[in-house]
């Protein structure tokens, strides 16, 4: 597995520098950083050429990926229009993202696997034919509107719980975000999980364990829970990725300072660091997320071997 593991941090090195040279052209090339350090009034020509300056954008795009690139290996993701440096915005945004995304997570695997397993026992019951038509709700309404109904409902309407997040975003306030945040991928998981459980209950390894006499609680959860969720990890895995960088709807909604907010403040003001920092580590996450799916699926099936 050794050298599985290390074959694979040998192929996430071109792969981060195509992502990050990729979002470094996006952010450079086809958006115009002096519009974004000068606000709603446009600078004058003296004014930008220091800006351009100070910022090193007065170098060819190739000359500034490289500096840019030469100063990730020393901690230096730059420093933000506001004078703040970018490490010190994750700092702050990435815990807050991460209590969040662990929220998301947990819905997905509790109530997600939980109602896949139940409906994928239970196939083509009234039971099944329920859970399927509410996923089926669930995966047609935007993100963005379950958050504001829930807001408006249980913030505004109720009072169950504050509109907007506080600034230390406990994880008690971030329960409902995170549903809402999970929501698509919840209904995602229940659906994997159900297909593989019907698929699997009728294997050969199934019937032997029940014609052994094992309890059924045993056969499910040893025998054909742990082969069915090879898939549902995977998914997972890809999701942890997609749920950190895709928050942007969920943190504006609930104004959570979190990554998403932050994102979504750079481009606004087209803060090229600020956007190029945070998708750099987002697209680490996401490789490490997937290297570490590969690496479970071993323990969910033995029988998968790393050359």
């Amino acid at each position: 597995m050794g050298r599985y593991v290390i074959r694979r941090l040998l192929q996430m090195i071109p792969v981060f520098i195509g992502a990050t040279l990729l979002i470094f052209l996006m952010v450079n090339v086809m958006g115009d950083p002096v519009a974004g350090l000068c606000g709603d009034r446009a600078c004058d020509p003296a004014t930008a050429a220091q800006l351009e300056k100070e910022f090193g954008l007065d170098k060819p795009v190739w000359q500034q990926y490289l500096i840019y690139m030469g100063n990730l290996f020393t901690g230096d993701f730059g420093t933000a229009f506001n004078g703040q440096p970018v490490t010190e915005l994750m700092a702050n945004s990435f815990p807050v993202t991460i209590r969040l995304t662990i929220v998301a997570i947990l819905f997905e695997i509790v109530i997600g696997i939980s109602l896949g397993v139940l409906t994928g026992l239970k196939r083509g019951r009234p039971i099944d034919s329920t859970v399927l038509v509410l996923t089926l709700v669930v995966l047609s309404i935007p993100t963005f509107v379950t958050g504001l109904l829930l807001q408006l409902l249980l913030g505004v309407e109720w009072g169950w719980i504050k509109p907007a997040v506080s600034p230390e975003a406990p994880f008690s306030e971030l329960i409902v975000p995170g549903f809402v945040l999970a929501s698509v991928s919840l209904a995602y998981v229940t659906r994997l999980t159900r297909t593989s459980i019907a698929e699997n209950k009728r294997a050969d390894y199934v019937r032997t364990a029940t014609a052994k006499g094992l309890p059924r609680r045993r056969v499910i959860i040893r025998h054909l829970l742990r082969n069915s969720l090879i898939p549902v990890v995977t998914f997972i895995g890809a999701d942890i990725g997609a749920l950190m960088g895709g928050a942007i709807a969920t943190e504006r909604i609930f104004n959570i300072h979190g990554v998403g907010y932050q994102l979504y403040q750079g481009i606004v003001r087209q803060n090229t660091q600020t956007v190029v920092g945070f998708v750099t580590v987002l697209v680490l996450v996401f490789l490490l997320a997937n290297l570490l799916v590969d690496l479970l699926y071993a323990i969910l099936d033995p029988r998968i071997r790393y050359a």
